[in-house]
Protein backbone atom coordinates (compact mmCIF):
# COMPACT_ATOMS: atom_id res chain seq x y z
CA UNK A 1 0.00 0.00 0.00
CA UNK A 2 0.99 3.68 -0.97
CA UNK A 3 1.83 6.13 1.54
CA UNK A 4 0.88 8.85 -1.08
CA UNK A 5 -2.10 10.58 -0.56
CA UNK A 6 -4.76 10.15 -3.53
CA UNK A 7 -5.24 13.31 -4.98
CA UNK A 8 -8.11 14.92 -7.24
CA UNK A 9 -7.46 14.59 -11.00
CA UNK A 10 -7.37 17.82 -13.65
CA UNK A 11 -10.41 16.92 -14.40
CA UNK A 12 -11.99 17.26 -11.01
CA UNK A 13 -10.16 20.43 -10.17
CA UNK A 14 -10.87 22.35 -12.96
CA UNK A 15 -14.41 21.10 -13.29
CA UNK A 16 -17.16 23.83 -14.82
CA UNK A 17 -18.84 24.89 -11.59
CA UNK A 18 -21.63 26.88 -13.11
CA UNK A 19 -24.80 26.80 -14.63
CA UNK A 20 -24.02 28.66 -17.91
CA UNK A 21 -24.47 27.72 -21.09
CA UNK A 22 -21.35 29.29 -22.03
CA UNK A 23 -19.15 29.24 -18.94
CA UNK A 24 -15.84 31.14 -20.28
CA UNK A 25 -17.60 33.91 -20.77
CA UNK A 26 -19.75 34.40 -17.66
CA UNK A 27 -21.28 37.82 -19.13
CA UNK A 28 -24.62 39.29 -17.59
CA UNK A 29 -27.11 38.84 -20.42
CA UNK A 30 -27.22 41.89 -23.07
CA UNK A 31 -30.59 43.78 -24.19
CA UNK A 32 -30.91 43.45 -27.88
CA UNK A 33 -29.56 46.62 -29.14
CA UNK A 34 -31.27 49.74 -30.09
CA UNK A 35 -31.41 51.07 -33.34
CA UNK A 36 -28.00 53.23 -34.05
CA UNK A 37 -29.13 57.14 -34.10
CA UNK A 38 -26.63 59.49 -34.75
CA UNK A 39 -25.20 61.50 -31.39
CA UNK A 40 -26.23 65.14 -31.47
CA UNK A 41 -23.10 67.20 -31.14
CA UNK A 42 -23.27 69.00 -26.96
CA UNK A 43 -22.00 71.95 -26.51
CA UNK A 44 -18.46 71.85 -27.07
CA UNK A 45 -18.94 69.59 -30.31
CA UNK A 46 -18.30 65.96 -28.82
CA UNK A 47 -20.77 64.13 -28.82
CA UNK A 48 -23.08 63.03 -25.40
CA UNK A 49 -21.67 59.44 -25.99
CA UNK A 50 -18.54 60.06 -24.30
CA UNK A 51 -20.15 61.65 -21.13
CA UNK A 52 -22.30 58.36 -20.98
CA UNK A 53 -19.44 55.96 -21.30
CA UNK A 54 -17.44 57.83 -18.40
CA UNK A 55 -18.70 56.65 -15.22
CA UNK A 56 -18.59 59.64 -12.46
CA UNK A 57 -16.44 57.34 -9.82
CA UNK A 58 -14.56 54.40 -10.59
CA UNK A 59 -16.62 50.88 -10.13
CA UNK A 60 -15.05 50.37 -6.54
CA UNK A 61 -15.19 46.43 -5.27
CA UNK A 62 -17.77 44.77 -7.74
CA UNK A 63 -17.30 41.63 -10.12
CA UNK A 64 -15.90 43.22 -13.02
CA UNK A 65 -16.57 41.78 -16.47
CA UNK A 66 -13.74 42.82 -18.39
CA UNK A 67 -9.72 42.98 -18.19
CA UNK A 68 -7.08 44.85 -19.38
CA UNK A 69 -3.25 44.70 -18.36
CA UNK A 70 -1.00 47.77 -18.16
CA UNK A 71 3.15 47.49 -17.79
CA UNK A 72 4.15 50.64 -16.00
CA UNK A 73 7.77 51.34 -14.94
CA UNK A 74 9.34 50.64 -11.70
CA UNK A 75 9.35 54.34 -10.67
CA UNK A 76 5.63 54.58 -11.76
CA UNK A 77 5.22 51.41 -9.42
CA UNK A 78 6.73 53.05 -6.83
CA UNK A 79 4.98 55.60 -6.56
CA UNK A 80 1.44 53.97 -6.98
CA UNK A 81 2.41 52.01 -4.19
CA UNK A 82 3.46 55.14 -2.00
CA UNK A 83 0.07 56.84 -2.88
CA UNK A 84 -1.51 53.58 -2.05
CA UNK A 85 0.52 53.90 1.84
CA UNK A 86 -0.32 57.81 2.00
CA UNK A 87 -3.73 57.54 1.44
CA UNK A 88 -3.62 54.62 4.07
CA UNK A 89 -1.44 56.68 6.87
CA UNK A 90 -2.83 60.13 6.40
CA UNK A 91 -6.53 59.50 5.24
CA UNK A 92 -7.81 56.53 7.23
CA UNK A 93 -8.41 54.91 2.87
CA UNK A 94 -7.51 51.07 2.11
CA UNK A 95 -7.66 51.00 -1.46
CA UNK A 96 -6.07 48.34 -3.29
CA UNK A 97 -3.85 49.14 -7.27
CA UNK A 98 -6.73 48.19 -9.05
CA UNK A 99 -9.14 50.42 -7.27
CA UNK A 100 -6.66 53.52 -7.42
CA UNK A 101 -6.15 52.59 -10.91
CA UNK A 102 -9.99 52.55 -11.69
CA UNK A 103 -10.53 56.04 -9.59
CA UNK A 104 -7.98 57.37 -11.61
CA UNK A 105 -9.12 56.55 -14.70
CA UNK A 106 -12.61 58.09 -14.00
CA UNK A 107 -11.29 61.36 -13.08
CA UNK A 108 -9.41 62.05 -16.30
CA UNK A 109 -12.04 60.97 -18.38
CA UNK A 110 -14.42 62.86 -16.43
CA UNK A 111 -12.06 65.69 -16.51
CA UNK A 112 -11.94 65.25 -20.65
CA UNK A 113 -15.39 64.85 -21.11
CA UNK A 114 -16.11 68.38 -19.40
CA UNK A 115 -12.78 69.74 -20.86
CA UNK A 116 -11.86 68.65 -23.85
CA UNK A 117 -8.65 69.91 -25.42
CA UNK A 118 -7.90 71.69 -22.09
CA UNK A 119 -8.35 68.47 -20.18
CA UNK A 120 -5.07 67.10 -18.46
CA UNK A 121 -5.31 64.38 -20.35
CA UNK A 122 -4.98 66.08 -23.83
CA UNK A 123 -2.77 68.37 -23.18
CA UNK A 124 -0.55 65.36 -21.36
CA UNK A 125 -1.02 63.15 -24.39
CA UNK A 126 0.34 66.05 -26.47
CA UNK A 127 3.54 66.56 -24.85
CA UNK A 128 4.45 63.11 -25.25
CA UNK A 129 4.74 61.48 -28.76
CA UNK A 130 3.49 58.39 -30.22
CA UNK A 131 6.25 56.20 -29.33
CA UNK A 132 6.05 57.52 -25.95
CA UNK A 133 8.38 59.68 -25.58
CA UNK A 134 8.66 63.48 -24.95
CA UNK A 135 8.33 65.23 -28.04
CA UNK A 136 10.51 68.28 -29.02
CA UNK A 137 9.09 71.82 -29.20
Amino acid sequence: MSRRASLPGASELFRITTSTASPALDLPPQAPPEPAEKPKPAGNGRTEQLSRSAAPHGSGRTKHDAKITVYVSGDELLAMEQARLTLRAKHDLVVDRGRLVREAVAVLLADFDQNGDESVLVQRLRVVGSDGGETEG
